[in-house]
């Protein structure tokens, strides 16, 4: 009897393990083996047309300090100082909270709500494809661009920059076209602000005479904190670290002007496949993930200090 058991157990799984099979295949050969494949590359100088020379840490001090032969890749500092500029001003004072002014708004039973959450939904579907970069290439261009075309025959100004080819503005046309693709975060925040009961604002209303600020601070932040902050904050860093497309088209491969849009990801392409340097590529790729990792890490750790006071359904 124990043996008829086993064997229709092993059968059981056997069978389980069968749908497992592409998964596991997909998994080991095009994800684990590619990660630790360059794992190695990345303490080795390789140029793809030889084989890998094994070189130990050197790529990484060259990133940060260099080395007695070669000096410190200061083109690698700047694409860190840009990315994180990029980030952090695009993402928590603008992009999330602009994102949660509009669910605010789309949180209200008016008509044709459904048709407006739509609407502004498609700059996220859009807005990383290359056809939008090529179009805010030309919005904000110089002689020519639609802006300053706008700016002139609507304001009468005159002597305007070109933004794109301008040092000083070139990477916040690239802020702003990360500000407009809320859709995704103004999705996840409208449905944590359907999820706060009613009861509260209205009893918030007529015992205490709350206003709209006070319940915004007292019922509406604590109710969506921290999952749902958190959860928009992380995935949304995650994304802006590896932004490309907009940075490869608007400044056309080059990262200018004198590599102010020069973003990690936008370096770490050209590094491998402008340069051919793939040991010193997948060194870079390995400190882009040991820095999102530390920070999502660090994210969730200061969120455990955010109270909730719970939600519940309408």
């Amino acid at each position: 009897m124990k043996s008829l058991h086993r064997q229709k157990v092993l059968k059981e799984n056997l069978s389980s393990y069968m749908f497992l099979v592409p998964w596991l295949l997909g998994f080991f050969v095009l994800t684990l083996y590619p990660m630790c494949y360059s794992l190695y590359l990345s303490f080795t100088q390789f140029n793809i047309r030889t084989p890998p020379e094994w070189i130990g840490f050197r790529n990484y001090l060259v990133m940060f300090t260099g080395t007695d032969v070669l000096p410190r890749d200061d083109r690698f500092v700047n694409s860190m100082i840009v990315t994180f500029k990029f980030v952090f001003i695009s993402v928590p004072p603008m992009k999330l909270v602009f994102a949660l002014a509009v669910a605010m708004l789309m949180n209200k039973k008016l008509k044709l709500i459904p048709l407006y959450r739509a609407l502004y939904y498609i700059p996220t579907l859009l807005g990383g494809s290359v056809a939008i970069a090529v179009l805010w290439r030309r919005l904000f261009a110089g002689d020519g661009g639609v802006l300053n075309m706008i700016l002139e025959r609507t304001l009468g100004l005159e002597m305007l920059p070109a933004w794109i080819s301008n040092p000083k503005y070139a990477l916040y046309t690239l802020i702003l076209l990360a500000i407009w693709q809320f859709g995704s975060p103004m999705i996840i925040f409208l449905a944590g602000l359907q999820q706060i009961p009613r009861e509260f604002y209205e009893a918030s209303s007529v015992d205490g005479g709350a206003g709209k600020i006070r319940q915004f601070f007292a019922i509406t932040l604590p109710s969506l904190s921290p999952p749902i902050i958190f959860f928009n904050f992380v995935m949304q860093m995650i994304s802006a670290f590896q932004s490309f497309t907009q940075a490869f088209i608007v400044s056309g491969g080059s990262g200018g002007p004198l590599d102010s849009t020069m973003f990690y990801s936008l370096y770490l392409y050209i590094k491998g496949f402008g340069f051919a340097e793939m040991g010193y590529a997948a060194a870079m790729a390995w400190v882009l993930l040991i820095i999102i990792a530390g920070l999502t890490a660090l994210s969730f750790r200061f969120s455990g200090a955010l109270v909730s006071y719970g939600t519940g359904g309408e």
